[in-house]
């Protein structure tokens, strides 16, 4: 559909494209909940015969190599060394950093506690601007937010490892884990604070794609420097493993990146950034169901504390650009 400003043969002829309809937005949102929420689950079935940092470079890898590849078929320009230097610093923050601890983490945590510690990176990204002073304060709905968060996060991380059958690992390994994955939400904010200042591809699957493919070599790196490569055996992967891969490349690393893309073209800011108080109900509800993993009252009262002081940054802050998605 086209229409044409101005009068006369010197008009201009503007392209409109018609808003998506009802059915589309919704299952955008269904894809960004449940496919995003569940990746969290499908790490702690991957980690189980893949190590976490050789996972997390396969995936990549693939996930990155592919899209990359299809969007230059399709024409997108050649990226230039500026932004591939960009992509590299964004991806070594949001996916080495962020999602390779993550994986590792994961040995050990549950995959709902992992998500809900993960979801306080929008409060994370509220307050660090502020305290660098390249931010006006936070509304005071914004720093109770934060409170809270903090409180939940404590609650978790402090909480007893003790009796949880989704942990394997001793209690010394669990708390190590969990503090992990803080660094690693402190990492994805970094890497999401950092990527909007630095010159990156206008088109953001080119830019997703960069990211991607400059992590993976880093996190193989990570994978030699622990030892991984060296005890790996392909053989010993098992088909869950290989099927929990296979997801993470196509619906947490394509599906539903583009989901939230689609979203943020459609829909408000807000509305798009929903996804990060929906993830941790979903990964907690998948990780109980189809895991074992044990809801106690302790994860219930952080969840509920996460969950509510997300929701009172997001939806109380004045700032109308969302969170980078995180890609877990």
């Amino acid at each position: 559909m086209s229409s044409k400003i101005g009068p006369g043969p010197g008009s201009v002829a503007v392209r409109v494209t018609p808003p998506p309809s009802r059915t589309r937005l919704l299952i955008a949102f269904a894809t960004l909940y449940v496919l995003w929420g569940s990746t969290y689950f499908a790490i702690r079935v991957a980690v189980v015969s893949w190590p976490p940092f050789v996972l997390a470079a396969v995936r990549f890898a693939v996930a990155g190599g592919g899209l990359y590849v299809f969007l230059r078929a399709r024409g997108a320009p050649r990226p230039s060394a500026r932004s591939w230097g960009a992509a590299t610093a964004v991806g070594a923050l949001l996916l080495a950093g962020g999602n390779g601890l993550v994986c590792w983490a994961e040995q050990w945590v549950p995959s709902g506690e992992t998500a809900l510690i993960i979801a306080t990176v929008p409060l994370w990204m509220t307050v660090l601007p502020w305290l660098a002073r390249r931010a006006p304060a936070p509304r005071p709905a914004v720093l109770i937010g934060v409170a809270m968060g903090l409180v939940g996060v404590a609650t978790l991380v402090g909480g007893a490892t003790a009796g949880t059958r989704g942990s394997s690992g001793s209690t010394s390994a669990v708390m190590a884990g969990r503090i992990a994955v803080l660094a690693a939400s402190l990492s994805w904010s970094l890497g999401s604070l950092g990527s909007r200042h630095l010159p990156l591809p206008d088109q953001p699957f080119v830019a997703t794609a960069m990211e991607m493919l400059t992590a993976s070599p880093l996190l193989a790196a990570m994978a030699l420097a622990a030892g991984a490569w060296g005890r790996f055996r392909l053989a010993a992967v098992t088909p869950a493993g290989w099927v929990a891969l296979a997801y993470l490349v196509v619906f947490g690393s394509i599906a539903g990146f583009g989901s939230y893309v689609f979203l943020l073209k459609h829909t408000s800011a807000a509305r798009a950034s929903t996804y990060a108080f929906v993830n941790p109900l979903v990964a907690v509800a998948l990780g109980a169901i189809a895991g074992g993993e044990v809801v106690g009252p302790r994860t219930a009262a952080a969840a509920l504390l996460i969950v509510a002081a997300v929701g009172a940054v997001i939806f109380g802050s004045s700032a109308s650009t969302p969170p980078i998605p995180d890609l877990p």
